[in-house]
């Protein structure tokens, strides 16, 4: 539980390295692999079940989930999540490694794995992986651009493991200790790389906060309000590139009235710039097929992005002979979108080439990188009214300065509730507003152009490295086994 505190709001990014050597010492000296496969459950449900208590508020509060139900299925949740901090200290142990480096190594691959495939696994939950604790000031960060989140999360966890050694150790701490100080000093470094550059003059942004409470958005009588209140924000910013988050009104955009769009776009193209709206979008086929959209309007010619990765239970239900019944429990509209293609290009829009991504689709940053490098800023728009006031949107924009860092890019967020915020490329916040205020959040955000080693090559060579690790993990232990026989 104490891990939590490594992450946004609280920001102490040595306290998950500290937690970590502790589990891997006590794993270190465990009886037996089962013993020790044990404490990382436990070390999981504790990480998660402080972490994501978030889930609570939106299944409870907003979705009306009966109060046991909703405690029932967070724990089923948490207790899943924590199966892949069990595996990967079961297998640790399982392999009875005498070499400490190849011990260390080992732990920090198969951690690293554990963490991929629970972010890949059933569309993926990568929430709280411990790369994610670093951002955005933590000397690990330099690493970022080059291996990503995963990676991060790699070196922490082999850090981990020799702060565990140094520990347990009497004699030839140095041997542990000069490594774990030559890992962080050269994150310190790389932080100095430049590897993007920035392109013409920073754009002027307004990034809108309709404040619009949950449990009204969705009601008709509260909809003229909603929508009086962005247009009040968007005819209020003269700014060239204008964003309103994620289904800012809640309407199929071919019932919205014209009469309404039509001065928002011509006050867009008067800032010689463009304003981009969520919509909720409707196509007429034979499946009826509806999507969480932002359309762009203004100077530019429209475009819009459909969202592609989308929330179980909350935007479409998995086997739905299996679990169709949740959407009788839970009270969600519009809970069975389609997904956007992969493949959607960034929006020329104020200059920029603007890479747009969906309340939950900046957790993937391997799918971010899909509008790289042709992309020079990414906006996150997001309704993270969902999580009440918890420190799940603090979590959330966390997660958005990770992105900023592993890309080179401004990372713009605008959000219903908060936090709406303008990240920059190293990802630091630059400027934010109070959550749960209608406000708009006016300011600068600059272009680049280049490409990361993380943009040009994904998670791909940090994945190659923890498989070459495990393999080596695999051949020690069998060449220990067949000197014992």
């Amino acid at each position: 539980m104490l891990t939590v505190l490594g992450f946004a709001p609280f920001y102490f990014f040595p306290v998950p390295v500290i937690t970590l050597a502790v589990l891997l010492g006590f794993c270190r000296n465990s009886q037996s692999s089962l013993r020790a496969a044990m404490l990382g459950f436990c070390f999981g449900m504790g990480l998660f079940s402080a972490g994501v208590t978030w889930l609570y508020v939106s299944l409870h509060d907003f979705g009306a989930m009966p109060t046991p139900i909703a405690v029932i299925a967070l724990i089923v949740l948490c207790a899943y999540l924590s199966l892949f901090p069990a595996f990967s200290v079961w297998l640790l142990t399982k392999l009875s490694l005498n070499s400490p480096f190849i011990w260390a190594a080992v732990a920090a691959a198969a951690w690293m794995l554990a963490e991929w495939l629970r972010g890949y696994l059933f569309t993926g939950f990568p929430w709280l992986a411990l790369g994610y604790s670093q951002a955005p000031f933590s000397p690990l960060v330099g690493y970022a651009p080059i291996t990503g989140v995963y990676g991060i999360s790699l070196i922490m966890v082999f850090s981990a493991a020799l702060l565990a050694l140094w520990v347990s150790n009497n004699s030839g701490k140095w041997r542990y200790g000069l490594p774990f100080i030559l890992i962080w000093a050269s994150g310190l470094g790389l932080q100095l790389v430049e590897w993007v550059k920035p392109t013409g003059e920073p754009v002027t942004v307004s990034l809108l906060q309709g404040n619009i409470a949950q449990d009204l958005k969705w009601r008709e009588d509260h909809l003229e309000n909603t929508m009086e209140t962005y247009a009040r924000l968007i005819l209020e910013s003269n700014s060239r590139l204008i964003v309103t988050p994620e289904i800012s009104i809640p309407l199929f955009s071919d019932v919205v009235p014209p009469a309404y769009l039509t001065p928002l776009a011509e006050h867009a193209r008067k800032n010689n710039g463009d304003v981009l709206i969520g919509l909720a979008e409707r196509v007429a086929n034979e499946s009826d097929d509806y999507y969480n959209t932002m359309f762009s309007f203004g100077a530019a010619p429209k475009q819009r992005y459909r969202k592609h990765h989308l929330v179980p239970f909350g935007e479409f239900i998995p086997v739905k002979p299996v679990f169709g019944w949740i959407v009788q429990v839970l009270q969600i509209p519009l809970s069975d979108f389609s997904r956007g293609s992969l493949d959607q290009q960034p929006m020329e829009l104020a200059g920029q080439r603007v890479a747009i991504n969906i309340c939950y689709e900046d957790v993937f940053g391997e799918e971010i990188i899909y509008q790289l490098p042709q992309a020079t800023l990414l906006v996150n728009v997001s309704n993270d009214a969902w999580f009440g006031r918890s420190i799940g949107p603090q979590q959330h924009l966390q997660i958005s300065q990770m992105r900023a860092l592993e890309t080179g890019r401004y990372m713009l967020r605008a959000t219903n509730t908060g936090v709406t915020a303008i990240i920059n490329e190293r990802g630091k916040v630059l400027q934010t507003i109070e959550i749960f205020t209608t406000a708009a959040l006016h300011g600068l955000a600059q272009g680049f152009t280049g490409a990361t080693p993380y943009v040009l090559a994904g998670n791909f060579p940090v994945l190659g490295l923890a498989g070459l690790i495990l393999c080596t993990g695999l051949l020690s232990a069998f060449r220990t086994a067949r000197k014992t026989r």
